[in-house]
């Protein structure tokens, strides 16, 4: 299984627009961080969890020429509004499985209603295969997806599991028996917003102390923005086994 990190930034994106801040104007390629989203690919099967608004580039920049379903954590912009970008998809590959909560679903059906039109749609407006997900293992060509739900402040989002792999954001509180179904991982992916606490994201505090709770074999913080600090910095302070996501890292599991 290879896992590519899309993007590792947060709702606003590393550099922040008109930002001065020392972070946005860093050199350092590793602290520019698209919106957060990450590929992964196994026995020629390729998925995407989320599609932000910066999913094009992300395409593009991965050399991604197909991909088999896009699955979602919530319906929050920075994760779903790329999604009119799978058009070149549809084009060659026909409708596109996404795979999300009801609640979600219902919000991607409000703000892109002419996918989902019957009568005189658009010719360029692709379609989708709609994929209802529960709190449920669900299988992906073979594979079983075990859902990890948590709650971003009091939205709930879900994480997901495949097989040794696990890729939760957005996430401020996970229940004990969701965090169960996280032991024997070898790779835990996981948000980080920032050093300060934050009502609806884990700060680094929290991560690592949820990373202590799972016990996984490494761990990779994800959703950063610009508070959390230089990368060169923040990863001297980290456990030997954790690490700082970046944007195009690439690892094989």
């Amino acid at each position: 299984m290879k896992i590519t990190f899309l993007g590792t930034g947060t709702s606003q994106g590393i550099p922040i627009i008109g930002s001065d801040h020392p972070v946005c104007l860093s050199k350092d390629p590793r602290d520019k961080r698209l919106r957060v989203s990450v590929l992964v690919e196994w026995d020629g099967y390729t998925y995407v969890v989320d599609c932000g608004p910066d999913f094009r580039y992300q395409m593009l920049r991965a050399n991604c020429r197909k991909i088999d379903g896009i699955l979602f954590t919530h319906e929050h912009s920075d994760h779903v509004l790329g999604l009119d970008d799978i058009r070149p998809f549809y084009f060659r590959q026909g409708d596109v499985p996404i795979y999300a909560h009801k609640r979600v679903l219902k919000e991607i059906k409000k703000r892109f209603h002419y996918f989902f039109e019957t009568e005189n749609k658009y010719p360029g407006a692709p379609s989708v295969e709609e994929n209802i997900i529960t709190n449920q293992p669900f299988d992906l060509n073979g594979l079983k997806v075990v859902p990890i739900e948590g709650k971003h402040a009091d939205l709930q989002v879900f994480g997901f599991r495949f097989k040794d792999f696990a890729y939760l954001t957005d996430m401020k509180t996970v229940e004990d028996a969701e965090v169960e179904k996280l032991k024997g991982l070898k790779v835990l992916v996981v948000n980080a917003l920032r050093t300060t606490p934050h009502r609806s994201h884990f700060n680094l505090e929290e991560a690592l102390r949820f990373i202590e709770q799972v016990k996984p074999e490494k761990a990779y913080l994800t959703h950063i923005s610009h508070l959390l600090g230089f990368h060169e910095e923040v990863e001297k302070i980290l456990p030997k086994n954790v690490f700082l996501g970046y944007d195009e890292l690439q690892i094989t599991i």
